[in-house]
């Protein structure tokens, strides 16, 4: 049997030990494996790679992914689902393995019905993928996001300011909630829940009146004040998916906050630091089970399925339901995060 495996949409920590885990079960099981390279526009363009237990030594610890990415959407170029089953055809591809997020495999899911036979790997550091508890990636950058708060929070006591910090989350706060009730950010703003400017400012307030004197506000990209009813963006612009650029909603924050307090008021935009470095343990170690559940599921047939995290059981779920809605924040969590304001 051959394997195609590839790695779309933005990079997470911790891809590199899903696709050695993937060689290294494969291979034993007497099975070659084909990287293609940059996402989707790989088995577009063919272009690939042999993948050996020799080729991935090494990788474990490696963040990134070895074998390139993209965003690229094959339902959005002419001809482009034909040259993947052509392709895949003539490199004699008998499954395909996907890892990415909810762009990467709803595309995964859209060939399935094409007669792709697909196995889904979950990697987003958002976390926002259903029906998986996590997704390779989120650990490591939650762990980067709670260093980065921790960092802030002595320049921000020196210099007696309020610091907000833009975190990655388009529809999904996983990274802001739970890295601000790890860093102690005051105060923490989600895509989930729309927010009040003037409420965020008497919080602020409140804190200095007691005596606090600097404040630190975690704040997801896709956060939305009432006052604009929309999420802020870079650019109006769309990519393959259909979703524009998120960013300055932390700049238009810090701003609001400096107009309306008289604090003085800094933003740091944590952006693609997110995602790069070495992947911690548990991200290594998830991935690595990832990459060998997904092969057992090629080896079983379970395509037009995704590998999962239930509680600490690795196990499969359609695709279609992975990807039918985005995993938002427990409100529960959220609700506990306002007592440490």
């Amino acid at each position: 049997m051959r394997i195609g495996l590839l790695t779309g949409g933005g990079d997470s920590p911790a891809m590199n030990a899903a696709i050695r885990a993937v060689v290294r079960k494969a291979c034993s099981l007497g099975y070659e494996v084909l990287g293609f390279n940059d996402g989707w526009r790989g088995p577009i363009d063919g272009k690939h790679v042999k993948l050996t237990p020799a080729s991935v030594s090494g990788v474990l610890f490696r963040g990134g992914t070895m074998l390139g990415t993209s965003r690229t959407n094959p339902f959005k170029i002419d001809g482009a689902v034909d040259k993947i089953k052509k392709n895949l055809a003539e490199h004699k591809i008998d499954a395909l393995i996907a890892m990415g997020g909810d762009d990467t495999l709803g595309t995964a899911h859209k060939l399935a019905a094409y007669g792709v036979k697909v196995v889904g790997i979950p990697q987003t550091i958002d976390n926002d993928l259903a029906e998986t508890d996590y997704a390779i990636g989120y650990d490591t950058a939650l762990n980067i996001v709670t260093e980065c708060l921790d960092r802030l929070h002595t320049t921000a006591e020196s210099h007696r300011r309020v610091m907000v910090v833009e975190i990655m989350g388009r529809d999904a706060g996983w990274l802001a909630l739970l890295g601000g009730i790890a860093g102690g950010a005051d105060v923490i703003l989600i895509p989930e829940v729309q927010f009040d400017i003037e409420w965020v400012c008497s919080r602020l307030t409140e804190r200095m009146k007691s005596g606090k004197t600097f404040s630190v506000v975690a704040v997801s990209e896709g956060a939305k004040p009432i006052e604009l009813q929309s999420q802020l963006a870079q650019t109006e612009k769309t990519d393959a998916f259909g979703h524009i650029r998120l960013g300055g909603i932390g700049q238009f924050l810090s701003e609001e906050i400096e107009r309306l307090t008289g604090l003085e008021s800094r933003v740091t935009v944590l952006g693609h630091l997110q995602r790069g470095g070495l992947p911690t343990a548990q991200d290594r170690i998830l991935a690595t089970r990832f990459g060998v559940k997904a092969v057992e599921m090629v080896q079983a047939g379970e395509f037009d399925h995704m590998v999962c995290l239930k509680g600490h059981e690795i196990t499969s779920v359609p695709l279609e339901k992975a990807v039918k809605r985005a995993r938002t924040v427990d409100m529960k969590l959220y609700e506990m995060s306002k007592l440490f304001d």
